[in-house]
């Protein structure tokens, strides 16, 4: 590679990095703010001598009743919509991936056209089906949308793992004296381990960032998740709305994100080495 190319690739990589870095450096920015500062609009990225707020916007956002009870709505539905879908679409995608049957190619289908079906169109029929059985307004009636947009795509990432496990393995583990259910749960779901943090992954994901069920299958604080109740977070002057407590919500509400993330990231690295050697 030539020096001209690496130059290149360096600009280009700081540019990549700028394009989406500076959101974030900005939104961070707007937390420290005042929000006479932000009103009067202070120049420049960081604040001015006696425009900053320092932690108390921070601080603020986190005494806020309102807002504590958002986050622990959003980590409550988000774990378990994930434990459920991880479950049930390891073992959905372990028996598409290993069991012969009619029709496994129009579930696969009928899974990927649900996971790209429009959120939008099911808010209205969900809103009626969920008052008439109770579970408008509670965490139920978000876990299942939740479940349903992120089982088929679960299913498909997995199944694909499992499609690559020689079967030889299991059978291995079967005449070493294992069960079925002992060789799949020490044998086979460890090599798959990629994909089931991968899953895990995505459903998190929807589930803490989705902004349209949480907004329209909520009416109260209740149930309603940190991307819904950030909506509602007007301050007193409904007119003016407080940019830099918004800005330090939307900070600490990306905090669980970042943690998890790294989290799985080491898991899935774990689960890559474990699954590299077969046979």
């Amino acid at each position: 590679m030539t020096g001209k190319n690496k130059a290149l690739i360096v600009v280009g990589t700081i540019l990549i990095l700028l394009w989406c870095l500076t959101p974030v450096a900005w939104i961070i920015s707007l937390s420290f703010k005042s929000q006479q500062a932000i009103t009067n609009g202070s120049p420049g990225f960081f604040p001015a001598d006696g425009d900053g707020a320092g932690w108390q916007n921070y601080v603020d956002v986190i005494n806020d009743e309102q807002f504590r009870r958002a986050i622990f709505n959003s980590i409550g539905i988000s774990l378990i919509a994930t434990l459920l879908s991880v479950i049930i679409a390891t073992l959905a995608a372990y028996a598409i991936a290993r069991l012969e049957f009619k029709g496994k190619k129009l579930v696969l289908t009928l899974a990927l056209v649900i996971a790209m079906f429009p959120v939008v169109s099911l808010v209205g029929p969900l809103f009626d089906m969920w008052r008439a059985i109770g579970i408008y307004d509670t965490w139920l009636g978000l876990i299942i949308p939740y479940m349903s947009f992120t089982l088929p795509l679960a299913i498909w990432t997995l199944s694909a793992f499992f499609r690559e496990i020689p079967w030889e393995m299991e059978q291995a583990a079967q005449v070493d004296g294992a069960t079925s259910w002992q060789a799949f749960r020490k044998v086979i779901v460890p090599l798959a381990a990629p994909g089931v943090f991968t899953a895990a992954i995505l459903t998190f994901f929807f589930a803490w960032n989705d902004f349209v069920f949480g907004i329209s299958l909520t009416s109260t604080e209740r149930a309603r998740p940190i991307p819904a109740a950030l909506s509602f977070f007007v301050g007193a002057d409904p007119f003016n709305r407080p940019a830099s407590l918004l800005a330090a919500g939307a900070v600490v509400a990306t905090i669980p994100i970042i943690v998890i993330v790294l989290l799985f990231q080491r898991k899935i690295v774990a689960g890559l080495t474990s699954g590299a050697v077969k046979g």
